[in-house]
């Protein structure tokens, strides 16, 4: 599968990306897509998963930036995309200084 349709992606971002408009949103849909991986309700994640299915949300897992995912998402999402194994989940995107 790949990306949301239009109007699908515009509801979620109008309920997930509140700072910005859905137009604005939609032109990162990687964005929006992470926004509901880390903090959607479970009838949007269930959509959402099932729409762009699970390769799509490993490449947005894969290439999360700082502060998208909290701990409990990004855990949940990695054993639930089969991405790690117990106890072996890499730690969160996190700032490093030189």
């Amino acid at each position: 599968m790949g990306p949301l349709d239009q109007e699908a992606m515009k509801r979620l971002a109008g309920k997930y990306i509140w700072w910005k408009t859905p137009d604005e949103a939609v032109a990162m849909p990687e964005r929006v897509v992470a926004q509901v991986m880390n903090i959607g309700d479970y009838d949007d994640v269930q959509a959402l998963a099932h729409q762009v299915g699970d390769e799509y949300l490993r490449d947005v897992l894969d290439h999360a930036e700082i502060g998208q995912f909290n701990e409990r998402s990004w855990v949940y999402w990695h054993y639930r995309l089969g991405l790690a194994a117990p106890g072996r989940v890499p730690p969160l995107p996190a700032r490093r200084f030189a």
